[in-house]
């Protein structure tokens, strides 16, 4: 089956559940803070990024692939993928380690702050990912999120790349587009990972603090648009075989063919942000719809800044973006 015939979107990587916790102000060391509101949901590049694709309706099958611990957690994440229409036969599960979870403090029309436990998304590999089914099923795009924050397939063996980017090269060797997003996460081998994966990356989504990270280069904040340009060359120059499309709350840069395409973000004001969790997978969910249905960048980014700001009006990741359902079988004016 050639790329062009495929249908549908594996979404592989972290599965986590996520415990979000609104606080009025960020407390001081040693400080006693109420949580005033709490919400339990899905987490994870690859839940992110499969739920807003069911959410808002994706008209062809969204494949959700990871591993998850054996107790009461995960099955709390089996139920809530359910809940979501998301089917589960690929999330593999294990006695070995617990479901990941992250502890999310919010602060309304501010940021938020992720206390993290790995469990099971360590344990991911190549394994335990069935790219020879997922391509006999059609999936034209295989997701992995995130690279960086899976422990197993982040690991660089002798040959100089990582396991993720032996997936990834099966991936593209089946006729699959492959596209990779990063997190936010510090660690000692950030770059190592980032340019040992590269080669077998066809599509980059990240924001600007990842890409300073995985490339070295500075970039001053959201808006330096010429940092981030610089950051995505030096990205697409590392390997990337197509396009490297960097996010911030101010600008994206979608540098492809050696040229750099820069749309201005849509400003927010604060009081509609009710959660920022998973509005940078919002994005990435609606520019991956835009290249699975062959959009041009303009209207795949639109997209993007659509489900992003949709996702900033819920305290999920996902629960603001039904207000999307029906869009994505709208075929965009050329």
């Amino acid at each position: 089956m050639r790329q062009g015939t495929r249908r549908g979107i594996a979404c592989a990587g972290n599965w986590i559940l996520d415990m979000v916790n609104d606080l009025p102000h960020w407390p001081d060391k040693s400080e006693l803070v109420h949580i005033t509101a709490q919400t339990t949901g899905l987490g994870g590049g690859a839940a992110n990024v499969a739920g807003a694709l069911a959410a808002m309706g994706a008209p062809y099958p969204v494949f959700p692939v990871g591993l998850i611990g054996a107790g009461m957690v995960g099955d709390e994440v089996l139920r809530l993928c359910r809940a979501a229409g998301l089917p589960t036969d690929r999330i593999g599960r294990t006695a070995s380690a617990t479901t990941a979870q992250t502890l999310v403090m919010n602060v309304p029309g501010d940021s938020r702050t992720f206390f993290y436990h790995p469990g099971a998304n360590d344990l991911l590999d190549a394994a335990a990912i069935d790219v020879p089914g997922l391509a006999d099923a059609g999936a034209r795009i295989f997701y992995l999120g995130y690279l960086t924050l899976l422990g197993a397939l982040d690991r660089i063996g002798p040959d100089g790349r990582t396991a993720a980017a032996h997936v990834l090269a099966d991936a593209r060797g089946r006729e699959m587009l492959t596209c990779v997003d990063l997190v936010s996460a510090r660690g000692p081998q950030y770059r190592e990972t980032v340019m040992a994966t590269l080669p077998e990356i066809d599509i980059l989504l990240l924001n600007e603090i990842e890409a300073a990270r995985a490339t070295g280069l500075s970039i001053v904040g959201a808006g330096d648009v010429r940092g981030m340009e610089g950051a995505a060359r030096a990205l697409c120059d590392g390997g990337v075989r197509r396009a490297v499309i960097l996010h911030s709350a101010a600008h994206v840069v979608w540098f492809e063919d050696a040229a750099a395409h820069v749309f201005d973000t849509p400003p927010v004001p604060p009081e509609d942000v009710v959660s920022p969790v998973g509005a940078g997978d919002a994005f990435a969910a609606g520019v991956l719809h835009g290249l699975h249905d062959g959009w041009p960048r303009d209207r795949a980014v639109e997209l993007g800044f659509r489900a992003a700001r949709a996702c900033l009006a819920a305290p999920t990741a996902t629960g603001g973006l039904t207000v999307l359902r029906g869009v994505l079988g709208h075929v965009p004016r050329p």
